[in-house]
Formats: structure tokens, sequence, C-alpha cells
């Protein structure tokens, strides 16, 4: 039974170091606990496996019946707790006005100059929609959840993969092939739960973008291929809408706030064609530094809330570096460009 006892041990140690999900390690255990049952079943009364083994099933019965209970035990506290908190009454407030659990929540950001309760109030009628729930969007979203921004759509078609969790923070190991969106969703409202957030799993199209975007004040870019950071910014600029886009490799960064309809360049004007194969690879392909996005996907939090509170001085007609390797920032001021066929009609 010792031996038995220390394989369970193996497997538990072992998976953890190996980042095996919690769940599959458990797996592994019931059918561990099977297969001693069945052994025990099955071998005559004398053999040396089934000494090994305590000799009957008694013990390993009452072992599992232990563990049964503390599990079933825990499970039907944990549906009381949640039964608890959703039949406790929600205070009555008016869409505009915030609780004394915000007031608190938000004390920081009322305090601070340029934010105070009239900015604050800003934030929590905004509404903002982030393109991509992966290293830029981790952060991002964190972050304008945390700032009480009142209704945040996030649209991502991919799910969660082991390879995500060395930069994507806002996702966890025992959300593993998650869709992202639910994932986001999940960690965005235990982080605030006084917030809206809208999933969309689905990969983002030129039919549906400009209609999703109507609906949304400010859009957050943080897709990692050419193609759709083109079609975002014309569906962008169709919609009259700002738009924040960012994108990041190996050890650097770049952001700026796109707005044609406020005199600002659209990304276009700024990147009028795609590099060629192989001058930008992806994330994927030439590698990331992990903790870069959420430096990156931060300051794209950071020009959101600025840009809904209007305070300092925004991104508009500049685009930021950032190099991580060498701790550089630098900045170039970008100008719309007349022939640009996105924005060129955009007055």
């Amino acid at each position: 039974m010792v031996s038995v006892l220390a394989i369970a041990v193996l497997i538990w140690g072992f998976g953890a170091i190996l980042n095996v999900p919690v769940r599959a390690r458990m797996v592994m255990l019931g059918l561990l606990y099977l297969g001693v049952l069945i052994l025990l079943s099955v071998l005559p009364d004398g053999h040396p496996m089934v000494e090994n083994l305590g000799g009957t099933r008694n013990e390993w019965l009452v072992l599992g019946g232990a563990v049964a209970l503390v599990y079933g035990y825990r499970w039907a506290l944990g549906q009381l707790r949640a039964r608890a908190r959703t039949d406790e009454p929600a205070p009555v407030v008016a869409p505009d006005k915030f609780t004394a659990t915000e007031l608190e929540r938000y004390a920081r950001h009322i305090v601070l100059r340029e934010v105070g309760g009239p900015g604050q109030k800003r934030l929590k009628n905004a509404k903002v929609l982030v393109i991509g729930a992966g290293g830029l969007g981790s952060p991002a979203l964190m972050y304008l959840a945390a700032a009480g921004v009142g209704t945040i759509g996030v649209v991502d078609d991919d799910t969660v993969d082991l390879s995500n969790l060395q930069r994507q923070i806002i996702h966890t190991d025992d959300r593993l092939d998650m869709p992202k969106v639910f994932s986001a969703q999940e960690a965005m409202l235990a982080l605030n739960p006084h917030i809206t957030v809208r999933p969309y799993h689905r990969r983002l199209d030129a039919e549906t973008a400009v209609e999703m975007f109507a609906d949304y004040d400010l859009i957050l870019d943080g897709t990692d291929n050419f193609d759709t950071r083109y079609m975002v910014n014309r569906a962008a600029v169709a919609a009259g809408k700002p738009l924040i886009s960012a994108a990041i490799t190996q050890w650097e960064g770049q952001i700026s706030l796109y707005d044609p309809a406020r005199d600002a360049p659209c990304y276009e004007c700024v990147f009028p064609k795609a590099p060629a194969v192989g001058l930008a690879p992806s994330c994927a392909e030439a590698g990331v530094m992990g903790a870069l996005p959420g430096v990156v996907g931060s300051m794209m939090a950071v020009e959101a809330i600025k840009d809904i509170v209007d305070a300092g001085q925004s991104l508009r007609g500049r685009l930021q570096f950032y190099d991580a390797l060498y701790g550089e920032n630098r900045q170039m001021t970008v100008k719309r460009r007349a022939d640009c066929p996105v924005c060129g009609d955009v007055h």
C-alpha cells in the first residue's frame, strides 16, 4: 500500500513540475486507484502483489470513501457559498452613481487631480473593445477592469494553450483549452465584479467589425498579424472610432493612438504596406520576452484611460517605441497622408 501511495505522490509532484493541469493529475490518480481495486478483485488471496497492496480491498475502499467525502463536502460548501452570493440582494444604484464599495475601490483615482469623480464617472460609462486576449490584451483588459471601465468587450477566437502562460497573464493553468474570451471574462470579473464584460468568441471579420465597433467608444488592437491590423484600422475609420494599436516582437514594442476624426493619422497612413514576409515575424516565429507585453499592454490601458478622462497628452500623432533589451524609449511624430486610401476623405 505504501508503494502505491508513493507512486501517487510522484504522479502529483512530477505533474506539478511539468505544469500538467490539476484535472489531468486527478484523472491519473483515479486510474491508479481503479487499477489497484481491479488487481485486488482478480488476483487470488495470498498472491504477492495482493499482499503488497494490503491484502484486501477494504482499506482501499475506506480510503476512496474518505477522499470522496472530503471532495463532496468541499463541492457542497462551494455551492452554498455561490448560492449565498447569488441570493444576496444587490444595492439599487443609479447607473451614473457609485456604491460605497465602488467609491472605496476607486479612491486612488478619485483623489487624482486629472481623474477625480467626473473622470471616474466617465470610466464607468465608457465602452471599450479589446481585440485579442493574448499577450497585449491580457494586461490591457486587467487594468481596464481594475480602473472601472463600465463595459469591456473582448474578441478572440483562440483557446488557452500552455505556451500562452509565459506572457498571457490573464489566463491560468486550470483554464487550459478554455476559449480565451471566457477565461478573460472570469479573471476580469473576479478582479472587479462592478463591470460588464462582453466576450465574443469569434474571428473578427470586415463584415461584422464596423457594426461591432459602433457600439463602443474606443478600440484597442492587440492582435499579432498585419492582415487583422489593417482590417481593424479600416473598420475603426469607417465607424469613426479612435484606435489604440500596439505591436511587439522579441524585445521591442510600439504603440500609438490612430484617430483621423481628430486629425491624427490612421494606421495605414503610418504603415502603408505590410512588411515583406520574414521581416516582421510573429511572436510564435521569433519569440518574445515574457514581460514585454505586460509593459506595452499596460501602456495601452494607460492611453485608453487618458483618452476617456481627457487627461494629459495622448499618443495621437506620435508613435512610441520601447526597447526592453536596452531600456530605451523613443518617439517620432506621425502625420496623416492626404493620399491615404483609408482616411484621405475623413475631415
